[in-house]
């Protein structure tokens, strides 16, 4: 087997993900995802026509998202017509998926040259389609073997069950606003980062555009709950509700809500790219690898809960890695909501601060299909400014699931 090594990654900056507001609201999700193409094969001097296949991750593909945003956006790029293109969808895990099929099929040697990444333009009307969000899709059968809730009520019930408090969480979200802006000033993250242009040339954005450097102990602390109306929307005639949901599974637990905006992963569109060799391919082309892709792994958990996939996931990959914890230098887990990074620090006895260095979706936002390639460049350029090793990427993703990946510098 292959070596799959990483040439290099880049994204997009994060724009805010509400229609008439954000920067980047109003492109065309085959435009980000070009911008990010477009980029890749500029920074790296590649022939697009020796890329195998485009693998693409995207949560909610319907209307200008719908497809094959990848293909579409390589096209779009200038890609030559012989790359190929392909996008998936594993919810939030999109991103991380995206990179570790292309990196099992460059290990299979069965390709060579393979760009991964994903987009998503959380702005887009209609994104989800209408009425309330059913990770089921209206299966009654399979709501009956799986009740699945709204996340946000299951990352309160989890709090919950865990013993993890409203201080917990904002505490996680005020270190999360802290760490990004630091890194932020200090520039961070301007390897991977590529401005988005229209079509026109003009500007739309060239800096992230969520974070919100100002905020306190004392704001959070006054944030209302966001998730207890939500709890109890009556979902159909029969009074179905989210909160009944969880209780089909859990009787008699007493939610404790304490979930909001300022502890909660933000709404924003972004995109991400990055190259993946093999070892022949790369020496052949004089492409010089960052890293090579040590294990990935998939892991499934209770779809009730929903989040708590990351912990095995990581147990899982360290395991087909045959490396400890101790053995990584960096985590970069996804803060979808704070009680997912919070129990994954605690069940996991890690060092806090090797996790989230340069803080998380709370402060920077999570483009669904694109956080996980995100991440993935994010962790390498700081394995490279710190001159570390080996970093892991995993993330709680809908129906109870997390991919996950260990990369090492080389």
């Amino acid at each position: 087997m292959v070596d799959a090594l990483i040439i290099d990654a880049c994204r997009t900056p994060r724009g805010i993900g509400k229609a008439g507001k954000g920067a980047l609201a109003g492109l065309h999700p085959q435009h980000l995802g070009a911008t990010v193409l477009r980029a890749l094969a500029d920074r790296t001097g590649i022939n697009t026509g020796d890329v195998d296949d485009i693998i693409w991750g995207c949560s909610s593909q319907r209307g200008p998202q719908s497809g094959d945003l990848g293909r579409m956006s390589a096209l779009d790029a200038g890609y030559d017509i012989r790359a190929s293109g392909v996008t998936l969808d594993r919810f939030c895990g999109s991103g991380i998926t995206s990179v570790n099929i292309a990196a099992s099929s460059i290990m299979a040697g069965q390709e060579d040259l393979v760009v991964a990444g994903g987009c998503e333009m959380m702005s887009m009307e209609g994104r989800r389609g209408e009425g309330p969000l059913m990770m089921d899709a209206g299966n009654l059968h399979l709501r009956a073997l799986h009740p699945q809730s709204h996340q946000g009520v299951c990352a309160d019930a989890i709090a919950t069950m865990e013993g993890i408090t409203r201080a917990d969480v904002d505490a996680l979200g005020l270190e999360s606003q802290k760490r990004a802006a630091a890194a932020i000033a200090a520039g961070h993250f301007k390897k991977s980062l590529v401005p988005v242009h229209r079509d026109d040339g003009s500007l739309a954005l060239d800096h992230e555009e969520y974070p919100r450097p100002q905020t306190t102990a004392e704001a959070l602390a006054g944030l209302k709950p966001a998730f207890p109306a939500v709890a109890d929307y009556a979902l159909d005639d029969k009074g179905t509700t989210y909160r009944g949901l969880i209780l089909q599974r859990y009787p008699g637990l007493e939610i404790a809500f304490m979930h909001h905006a300022g502890n909660s992963s933000g709404v924003v569109d972004g995109a991400a790219a990055i190259l993946l060799a093999s070892p022949t391919y790369a020496k052949a082309h004089g492409l010089k690898p960052r890293a090579r892709v040590v294990a990935m792994a998939n892991m499934g958990d209770d779809p009730t809960l929903m989040l708590n996939a990351p912990v095995p996931a990581t147990r899982k990959v360290l395991a087909k890695a045959g490396l400890t914890i101790d053995d990584i230098d960096l985590f970069e887990i996804n803060e979808a909501f704070a009680v997912v990074a919070e129990k994954y620090i605690r069940d996991l006895k890690l060092d806090r601060a090797k996790v989230n260095v340069n803080g998380g979706s709370i402060a920077l936002g999570h483009p669904i299909g694109a956080t996980g390639s995100i991440l993935i460049g994010t962790l390498l350029d700081e394995l490279e400014r710190r001159d570390l090793k080996r970093g892991l990427v995993t993330m709680c993703a809908a129906g109870g699931m997390a991919p996950a990946i260990i990369i090492e510098r080389v």
